[in-house]
């Protein structure tokens, strides 16, 4: 799949959700990612089609694919935030900026990034 913003954060909300609930349900990415139940199915669609989860109009899930896609946008995410706040960059911005960052980054960035973590906490 093309990298797109809006599937990834999907995708990774529902990561999040799944780890935290026992069903995720689209009132709960709705209300999680701050969009209408509308959009979340509009996307919801979108995200079935391409293979990335199973959704039953009630349940969803995540696909294996799904899943290793969603595991990869936020581990970029929870690197990228880490890495920032290393640097001085307080927990709100790092956070805010990581998550617009995850998208657009360069693997060879991310290695840096990932590399820099590991060795400094």
């Amino acid at each position: 799949m093309k990298r797109n913003q809006s599937a990834e954060d999907y995708l990774e909300t529902i990561l999040l959700l799944s780890k935290q609930l026992e069903y995720v349900h689209q009132v709960e990415v709705a209300r999680a990612m701050g969009v209408t139940q509308p959009a979340v199915q509009k996307a919801l669609k979108i995200l079935e089609g391409n293979g990335y989860i199973k959704w039953d109009g009630l349940h969803i899930y995540l696909t294996e694919g799904g899943k290793i896609y969603a595991e990869d946008v936020y581990c970029k995410h929870c690197t990228i935030r880490r890495f920032l706040e290393l640097h001085g960059v307080n927990s709100a911005d790092a956070d805010a900026d990581a998550c617009e960052m995850e998208h657009v980054i360069s693997p060879a960035t991310m290695q840096m990034m990932k590399d820099f973590v590991n060795k400094n906490g």
